[in-house]
């Protein structure tokens, strides 16, 4: 998951919006090493902050420093349309904070994912949320003021000057989005409130990984805390009574913060609801998409496609419940392995295995990698207070920074191509564009990671050894299609079901979050089918979903797994002028809006045809591992 934002005008409150980073791609995680042993750690696996900050000290003092240069930008209210060079200095200016104003948050936000125990990073993470408040604030007439300098004067004023170059994409998106931008004041108010109606984000995070007293069960004559990270491990357990006991002490723990959680999501939402009413938006999904030009019809054919592609989703069901041998099929029965190999994948082979399988993508981008991994650029091991999942920062003009929790398991080699797919999407727009276009769309962030995965699965189905390797890479695979397209895209009904109770007056309480969710994790896994039992103790788990406090994001987690599948293909099997297209996706960066930047590139993702593809491609898979399994007997 890419988290950089650039702040320019009003972008700013999209940095501070949730300040630290949320659990991404969430992989299989043991209990936390005890403090004493993460400090022993090797110091290879852990990231070099130096390279932003010296000290934390150095850090407090460029933060006091950037607050007291606020002033400074608010004095040029008024100033943009004089004339062209004038406009370019002010801009200037605001591309230099928002450089510095990045360094701050990223060298922030990571130690708070570290080690959330610690009160010195909850309060950098403060710290932060009230400086993004104040940068909202001085930068709130930006938008307005260009806005009324008019269309054809913005224009002329990029044709004569060069130094507007690298501000012209976002000067013509401000004129873009002219008819949902209010008065300056009434900018400002929202810039300076906007960290207190998003603080609920923290909030959940604090509650979830320092507050809860999380229960703990004995497995194998051992106690499990049965924390974010001790459930991750445990619902892949192969003794399915152990899966069991997870599952049912877990979830009963969520349901006695039910109230407490749907107070927190609920406030999120309403949050989104009122801004898009201001804004005069129709919808919190409309205005979600705007800020990137996505057509609304992506968002709704890929709900439409999925749940016409549910009969695909319950065949891989009831294979696997075949695989495992079990006479029916419950919830806590889709995490484990379909095939046990019993190999390790230390974080060095995670290394090479990534590597060797992005060859596709040519010399550059393996030297890029090579060079970033060999760098002190990872936070590798779980350590206690450090947050679950894994994600993936930069600050322009540094190696990009990689947060895991690697586990000796090929889900940890997955998800290290994952980051380290962003990591180069970051890297290869960081080379080719200026600071102001270089950070791109959640839209295309997750297609440069998945199509490293789907690289990952391919060169190890190629290298197996055996049908029981084969059949376990192609499991994974199918795993992976179910978590990333259609468990997420049950993610994005349950986000437009929440924001539109909201939207129509109807009161959004824990319990009722809880009756959307409960229908829809039916209706997906097939209950009414027979397809699996869904106990309803389990429909807690929207509690349990951290990107629900950045709405309408998950959704791009699906969109990507589509996308991804295709591009691989063609990376795979198009040659040079097809790899060079597919990198200049990467290349691009911000400059380009997201749907038009694949479109062009040929693939349009308002239209069911890449959805439909990527469900053709799970049948295929199935009809594969059903064609091995039924060589072997």
């Amino acid at each position: 998951m890419n988290f950089r934002s650039r702040i320019l005008g009003t972008a700013a409150l999209a940095l501070v919006a949730t300040l630290a980073p949320l659990t991404a791609n969430a992989q299989s995680a043991s209990p936390a090493k005890p403090a004493a042993e993460a400090a022993a750690v090797d110091q290879r696996w852990v990231w070099d902050l130096t390279k932003l900050f010296p000290s934390d000290e150095a850090w407090d003092a460029e933060r006091k420093a950037v607050l007291a240069d606020l002033p400074e930008l608010a004095a040029l209210k008024g100033t943009l349309g004089k004339d062209a060079k004038t406009m370019a200095a002010a801009f200037e200016k605001m591309s230099d904070v928002g450089r510095r104003l990045e360094r701050l948050w990223v060298y922030a936000s990571t130690q708070a994912s570290t080690d959330s125990r610690d009160a010195r990073n909850q309060e950098r993470a403060s710290l932060m949320r009230q400086l993004g408040g104040e940068l909202g604030s001085a930068l709130a007439w930006v938008d307005p003021e260009v806005q009324a300098i008019g269309k054809e004067k913005v224009e002329s004023f990029i044709k004569a000057e060069p130094a507007l170059k690298n501000h012209a994409f976002r000067l013509r998106d401000i004129i873009r989005t002219a008819e949902h931008t209010l008065t300056p004041e009434a900018e400002a108010a929202l810039a300076a409130v906007s960290p207190v109606l998003t603080a609920s984000g923290t909030t959940y995070n604090l509650l979830a990984t320092v507050d809860v007293d999380w229960p703990s069960i004995q497995v194998d004559g051992k106690d499990v805390k049965l924390n974010q990270i001790g459930y991750a491990k445990l619902r892949e357990h192969p003794d399915r009574e152990v899966r069991k006991n997870a599952f049912n002490t877990f979830w009963t723990k969520w349901k006695q913060y039910e109230n407490t959680f749907g107070s927190t999501l609920g406030t999120r939402i309403e949050a989104g609801v009122a801004n898009a009413k201001l804004r005069g938006y129709k919808s919190a999904v409309a205005a979600s998409l705007a800020g990137n030009d996505i057509p609304e019809e992506v968002y709704r054919t890929l709900v439409a496609e999925a749940n016409n592609g549910l009969p695909t989703l319950h065949r891989y069901f009831k294979l696997r419940q075949k695989m495992l041998k079990l006479p029916d099929l419950h919830y806590y029965d889709i995490y484990p392995a379909l095939v046990e190999l019993g190999k390790e994948y230390p974080v060095d082979m995670a290394g090479e295995l990534t590597l060797a399988a992005t060859r596709p993508l040519g010399d550059e981008y393996q030297g890029m990698l090579k060079q970033a991994i060999s760098e002190r650029s990872m936070h590798v091991f779980p350590a206690e207070g450090k947050r679950s999942g894994a994600y993936q920062t930069g600050v322009y003009g540094v190696t990009p920074f990689v947060f895991l929790n690697h586990q000796n398991n090929f889900d940890s080699v997955s998800t290290y191509a994952h980051e380290w797919g962003h990591g180069m999407h970051t890297a290869l727009a960081n080379k080719n564009q200026p600071f102001e276009t270089a950070d791109y769309s959640l839209f295309v962030a997750e297609i440069a990671s998945i199509t490293n995965e789907i690289l990952l699965s391919d060169f190890m189905l190629e290298q197996a050894g055996s049908k029981e390797e084969r059949l376990y890479y192609l499991g994974h695979a199918l795993e992976s299609m179910r978590g990333t397209f259609f468990r997420q895209t049950m993610f994005a009904e349950f986000e437009l079901a929440t924001h539109d109770a909201v939207q129509q007056g109807e009161a959004l309480s824990g319990k009722k979050m809880t009756e959307i969710y409960c229908g829809l994790l039916k209706k997906y896994h097939g209950a009414d089918q027979g397809v699996m039992n869904i106990d309803p103790a389990y429909c807690q788990e929207w509690a349990y979903i951290p990107h629900f406090y950045r709405p309408f994001y998950v959704y791009q987690y699906a969109t990507s797994m589509a996308a991804s599948a295709y591009w691989a293909e063609q990376v795979e099997t198009g040659g040079e002028k097809v790899r060079e297209q597919y990198l200049n996706i990467l290349r691009a960066g911000g400059s380009q809006y997201p749907y038009q930047l694949l479109k062009k590139a040929g693939l349009d993702m308002a239209t069911p045809a890449p959805y439909q593809a990527l469900i053709k491609r799970m049948s295929a898979i199935m009809d594969e591992m059903e064609k091995i399994l039924n060589d072997k007997t």
